[in-house]
């Protein structure tokens, strides 16, 4: 006999309505919505942690480098709501002129607009405004390897059309990005291009020989590159012999997550963001999470970006649109493969590369152009199978739940004499 699969008031939902609940139509939509809110939120709060000791010192004002960021994170989340509105069209319709904007752009760091930092000609600035352009170049690559991977699915498992014209569009991006000595933002454009090749169905002896080359490239790059590089990869790698030189910021990184312990040392408590950790708001701000919030705190962080990359991968499962799949991959693999890179930069795993943690580093660029390619998933989202009239039913059926409540409410008034 067929057992019941409903549950009395109070008690725990079965499998069953677990599972109705994770095969619903608004699920993508939720996990990708509440993760990267939370993830935004708290990024706001360790910014403001992190940066407020040296801000008091260089500018007088505990809220100097929050304050930027606060209106960074409001304009983003204008271009986030935007985005999310704008139809599937629009994006597919508007892949190459968004990738040739952001070619321009990324090559203008050559101009006498081009600004320099830490050793990386990655910035363009006029007046007040800076920018940095290989963050709208990592949403316009995802966008137009999305379109034209996409539109030639079917015939990707001959390599001639899975390599023309993507390949070649990847490496000019690639190449303008490393022409002003960025390789952490090259090696998050590589994640790109591998997220879309993988998700489009690109043979795996392409996939693999890529794979090999990017490697050997991004090794050369370490090896043959500048001092500083070599340096940094001797810190990760070797005995740290110079603590006040080229392994002083990851030994400091390391110090930060080991003083937090289970629970951390309290938020706002930290030691090292008294000027000992350079880019303490920045590249690390996980190892101040990790002091001030110790091992529970980055816990809550990792899972919050597995919880976004979930709610992308459903969408790649769950929409019909091979443009959408890829350009959702390609996005996946830069947000959540750079907050992995990032987090293995302060533990340790891998030498310093200079790439920010995704929602919640403090940097503008970075910050705007992550939102605007959540809201392209949002809108993917909304546009999954179902899930428009799903949103569209909700205001309704929660009025009726108030109807409800205040006709109940009524009655109970009525039954007292009141």
């Amino acid at each position: 006999m067929a057992q019941a699969t409903t549950t009395s008031p109070g008690r725990t939902p079965t499998a069953h309505g677990w599972r109705a609940t994770w095969d619903g139509a608004v699920t993508s939509y939720y996990l990708v919505i509440g993760s990267s809110s939370i993830l935004l939120l708290l990024g706001l709060v360790m910014v403001l942690s992190s940066s407020s000791v040296t801000s008091i010192v260089h500018d007088g004002s505990a809220y100097a480098e929050f304050l930027p960021q606060l209106i960074y994170a409001g304009i983003g989340l204008v271009g986030l709501l935007l985005a999310s509105r704008l139809p599937v069209g629009f994006y597919r319709r508007w892949a190459w002129g968004f990738l040739l904007l952001a070619f321009v752009l990324q090559a203008a760091i050559h101009t006498p607009l081009g600004l320099a930092a830490g050793g990386n000609t990655g910035w363009i600035g006029y007046g007040p405004v800076t920018i940095q352009p290989s963050e709208i170049l990592k949403l316009a690559l995802a966008v137009w390897l999305g379109s034209v991977l996409g539109r030639k699915h079917r015939l990707l498992g001959q390599w001639r059309h899975a390599l023309v014209p993507s390949l070649p569009g990847a490496l000019v991006a690639v190449g303008l990005v490393m022409s002003g000595n960025d390789l952490g933002t090259s090696m998050v454009l590589m994640l790109v291009v591998a997220g879309a090749y993988w998700v489009a169905g690109v043979d795996w002896r392409l996939l693999a020989s890529g794979a090999g080359a990017a490697v050997l490239a991004v090794l050369l790059l370490f090896v043959r590159g500048n001092g500083n590089r070599t340096d940094r990869i001797l810190a990760a790698y070797g005995p740290c012999t110079d603590t006040e030189g080229s392994c002083y910021q990851s030994l400091h990184g390391t110090w930060g997550l080991g003083t937090g312990g289970w629970l951390g040392v309290g938020l706002g408590s930290s030691r090292e963001k008294w000027s000992y950790l350079p880019a303490a708001h920045n590249d690390f701000i996980f190892s101040v999470l990790g002091e001030e919030l110790g091992l529970l705190g980055t816990l809550v962080v990792l899972v919050l970006y597995a919880v976004l990359g979930l709610g992308m991968m459903r969408i790649i499962r769950r929409h019909p649109d091979p443009f959408v799949k890829i350009t959702t991959a390609a996005i996946a693999c830069w947000i959540v493969g750079q907050a992995l890179l990032n987090i293995g930069v302060v533990i340790g795993i891998l030498p310093v590369i200079g790439v920010p943690l995704p929602l919640m580093s403090a940097g503008g660029s970075a910050l705007v152009a992550t939102m605007v390619a959540l809201g392209v998933v949002v809108s993917f989202a909304r546009d999954e199978p179902g899930t428009r009239e799903a949103l569209a039913a909700r205001p309704g059926v929660a009025r009726r739940t108030f109807s409800v409540m205040a006709g109940a409410a009524r009655q109970v008034r009525l039954r007292r004499g009141d």
